[in-house]
């Protein structure tokens, strides 16, 4: 455990950060599993307006710091093939 008092903050933050952040990857996983659960019932129309969604969620998850800014590219930009 940490001795020094700014390395206890530091640990306090880091785990709050961690939190934080694991909140932010679970919206995104959920957003992603919601879209791909529509399109395996074939219904396209619902699937596009859920991707600005799922987006919207990558971006956040990117913003952050949780994803990398590529990482969620790469998944927005296979995602947005799946519907067309």
């Amino acid at each position: 455990m940490a001795i020094k008092k700014s390395a206890k903050k530091a640990a306090k933050r880091a785990l709050k950060n961690y939190e934080v952040n694991l909140q932010f990857k679970i919206a995104m996983r959920k957003a992603v599993k919601e879209y791909k659960k529509v399109l395996e019932a074939g219904e396209k129309d619902k699937a596009k307006e859920l991707l600005s969604r799922v987006y919207k969620a990558i971006d956040k998850a990117a913003k952050r710091g949780v994803i990398k800014k590529q990482t969620a590219a790469r998944k927005k930009s296979r995602l947005a093939k799946k519907v067309a």
